[in-house]
């Protein structure tokens, strides 16, 4: 099964792209956990959160390639992945929780798409970088670089963003 995981700071246009790369293939795609866990917390988050997050993502990607296999999807298409929460820890807190870690190792053989950030930030109250998403894109792609992570740097419109990914997935 190719797992193709959608990264970069935020408001970089993932979930659009998961939809679109979903659509094209018809197949579903992994929305963002943490979002989900954010919205539901009634209170500010703290760094303990963050290992609850990477929690969550890991069960719901655990269930979603179960359904694929079952289903025979031949495609995961994840809207995030460990590495957010390992840059959003250490930008945040200044380390990482090792079940983070450990679980970004485990995604070594994904496709990643870094997405750019020449789409205009939009606001969101789940959301805290609008000023340092260029100096955030950049820690994302020395990570995957250190990786030696299979990825590609989308940008530019909709439409060029999904060719650029459908090129990169075949």
């Amino acid at each position: 099964m190719q797992k193709i995981i959608l990264t970069g700071p935020e408001s970089s246009g993932k979930s659009t792209l998961a939809q679109q790369l979903a659509a094209h293939f018809e197949t579903e795609w992994l929305p963002e956990y943490s979002r989900e866990y954010l919205q539901n917390l009634n209170r500010n988050y703290h760094e303990e959160d963050l290992y609850e997050m990477a929690k969550g993502q890991f069960l719901k990607e655990k269930e979603a390639k179960e359904k694929a296999i079952l289903t025979g999807e031949k495609r995961l298409i994840c809207d995030t992945s460990f590495l957010v929460l390992k840059i959003w820890s250490i930008v945040k807190y200044g380390r990482c929780h090792p079940f983070i870690l450990e679980n970004l190792d485990n995604h070594n053989d994904a496709f990643y798409i870094l997405c750019g950030t020449e789409i205009e930030w939009e606001f969101d109250p789940l959301r805290e970088n609008p000023n340092d998403r260029k100096e955030l894109y950049a820690i994302y792609k020395r990570e995957l670089e250190t990786m030696n992570a299979h990825f590609v740097e989308v940008s530019g419109s909709k439409v060029e963003r999904l060719k650029t990914c459908l090129n990169f997935i075949s």
